[in-house]
């Protein structure tokens, strides 16, 4: 993996080319002892989880809430499909997996809808040792909580996700969800959030409510739908986008999906990696 954007700086002149390669697969992520931030972890001049977990860092400052920041990842096609065939997975790769990883082990909580759940196969986020050392310092649990957002709560309560994680899954919903439906999540285990008054959540008040319970590292997932209220709302700190070599024609939405808004909200380009012809953008919002 090569850095395109920033460019490199005159100290790393001296620097083999390839230095700045994140490692380019996901298979080996917890063996071995992380590199010095920056620098190759094997011999063929990858990076380390470390110096990736460096570059990704969240912000010190907090995000458009006031309290937290709030990271969108997504990836999409040349045409601008945000899966295919209903599913992410054909449209990505080892080194977009790797920094997959990398976002969760560096958030507090991961929010996503409930139709990318049932679509992507949900698990619970699991602790890593790579991670531990900086999570732990940060005061942060050992794995991320997953918070699914659902105006019907049509989930099933006897999946992994909630009967298996490590901390109880968090269900963001509206205030108008069915009152047996929200008694099944809680008996399963799970955290139920009113976070709107309506049917569905009112993205200022999700992000408030997480807030709240300590969680200001915040990444979503998706899908489509629940990036563009997020967006819309004026909520999105930042967008991880990777950019797939494919071109899928078809149906499949854009990654935001949703009410069209008055004036087109402006990001600004942070950083670009490439691999294999992948490109691994980040956008902060101005």
């Amino acid at each position: 993996m090569r850095r395109l954007f920033p460019a490199a700086q005159p100290a790393d002149a001296d620097r083999p080319a390839d230095a700045d390669r994140p490692e380019d697969s996901g298979r080996h992520e917890d063996s071995g002892q992380p590199a010095e931030s920056g620098r190759p972890a094997g011999s063929d001049g990858s990076w380390s989880l470390e110096a990736l977990a460096a570059a990704y860092a969240y912000p010190e400052r907090p995000g458009a809430s006031g309290r937290a920041w709030l990271r969108g990842n997504m990836v999409s096609s040349l045409d601008g499909a945000a899966h295919h065939d209903g599913r992410s997975q054909p449209l990505s790769s080892d080194a977009d997996m790797r920094i997959f990883g990398v976002l969760r082990g560096l958030a507090d909580v991961v929010v996503v809808g409930a139709e990318t759940v049932r679509k992507e196969g949900y698990r619970p986020a699991r602790a890593r040792q790579a991670f531990a050392e900086r999570r732990a310092a940060l005061g942060q649990a050992p794995a991320p909580v997953i918070a699914v957002v659902s105006a019907s709560l049509d989930l099933d309560f006897t999946a992994p996700l909630f009967t298996e994680p490590l901390a109880p899954t968090i269900v963001l919903t509206g205030a108008s969800h069915h009152i047996h439906s929200a008694d099944a999540a809680r008996a399963a285990g799970a955290e139920v959030i009113i976070a709107g008054d309506g049917e569905g959540i009112e993205p200022h008040r999700a992000v408030e409510a997480l807030a709240d319970r300590g969680h200001t590292r915040l990444l979503t997932e998706g899908g489509p739908r629940l990036l563009g209220q997020f967006a819309a709302g004026g909520d999105l700190d930042e967008l991880c986008l990777t950019l797939a070599p494919f071109v899928t024609v078809g149906a499949a939405p854009r990654i935001m999906d949703g009410h069209a808004i008055a004036d087109p909200k402006r990001f600004a380009l942070t950083s670009v990696l490439e691999e294999a012809g992948f490109l691994f953008t980040r956008y902060v919002r101005t």
